[in-house]
């Protein structure tokens, strides 16, 4: 009853004016796009990227749109480098009450040929940094009974691509590890802090190489960033850019394997990868 009413009545939004924000990755794409909307929204940023021109010129920008903003050079795949800057950020600016896991790294080549450490580095990045920057600073959220976690996942955490494998296999820990946060939070009685799992399909931030789809072309980062902000205010809980995506994710589910597999096919998903795999001779 209340899914179909929301079909009709808008949401309440929150206001978020004067929040602390840490984004992870966000030095470019859709890190920074969404930076962008927070500091429109008189947040206090604090900025993490393993680039440190990009997570600068994201800073200024974001002052120069009217908010304060702090940049931070981060390795997300690093646990002791996540707590040491996150005990500077408490320390020195304050307790973070948004907090976006945004930092991802991918590998487009067969999972065969995947070198061991991006296979290592892309779980670390995409998913262990989650638990890591969790700890830091959720606890406060927790007892203060406020505050918000956003996990940035991808169509790639509810459907399989191939050449893709460790990405996709991340993702899918991603999705996992917002729904079960999410429960731990409603069963600890901390309602106050909201949580939100950002979904999009491919966006034209050079992530990969050359992505396509006919059904759903890639999307600026600055239209996801707009629907990302949209979820938070109104404390969605699984974001899906472009919207149609959740439609065609409820066909995959309830389609038989092989009409699921037709329905992607539709897609024609494609983008640049490489196929190192070859065939032993006999």
């Amino acid at each position: 009853m209340k899914a179909l009413v929301k079909l009709f009545i808008s949401a309440k939004k929150k206001s978020i004016r004067g929040e602390l924000v840490l984004i992870t990755g966000s030095g470019h794409g859709l890190g920074r796009a969404t930076a962008y909307e927070f500091a429109k929204h008189q947040c206090n940023l604090v900025l993490w990227d393993i680039n440190k021109d990009g997570v600068e010129e994201t800073a200024e920008e974001c002052r120069r749109l009217g908010a304060t903003a702090h940049a931070f050079v981060v390795d997300c795949s690093k646990r002791k480098d996540i707590y040491k800057t996150a005990e500077k950020v408490k320390e020195e600016i304050g307790d973070v009450s948004i907090l976006m896991n945004n930092a991802g790294v991918v590998a487009p080549i067969d999972v065969v040929s995947t070198d061991d450490h991006d296979i290592q580095k892309i779980f670390e990045v995409n998913i262990i940094a989650h638990h890591w920057t969790t700890k830091a600073f959720v606890p406060t959220m927790m007892r203060n009974n406020h505050g918000h976690v956003i996990t940035v996942a991808s169509t790639g955490g509810h459907i399989v691509i191939p050449f893709v494998v460790p990405y996709c296999s991340s993702k899918f820990a991603a999705v996992g590890f917002h729904r079960a946060l999410t429960a731990e939070l409603t069963a600890l009685g901390k309602h106050g802090v909201k949580t939100s799992c950002v979904c999009p399909m491919f966006i034209k931030s050079g992530f990969v190489k050359n992505p396509s789809s006919r059904i759903m072309p890639p999307m600026e980062p600055e239209y996801v960033a707009k629907q990302v902000m949209k979820g938070i205010l109104t404390n969605e809980r699984m974001i899906f850019i472009p919207p149609l995506l959740k439609f065609i994710l409820m066909l995959d589910r309830l389609l038989p394997d092989r009409a699921a597999a037709a329905l992607w096919g539709l897609h024609e998903i494609k983008f640049d990868y490489v196929i190192g795999y070859k065939d032993e001779e006999n």
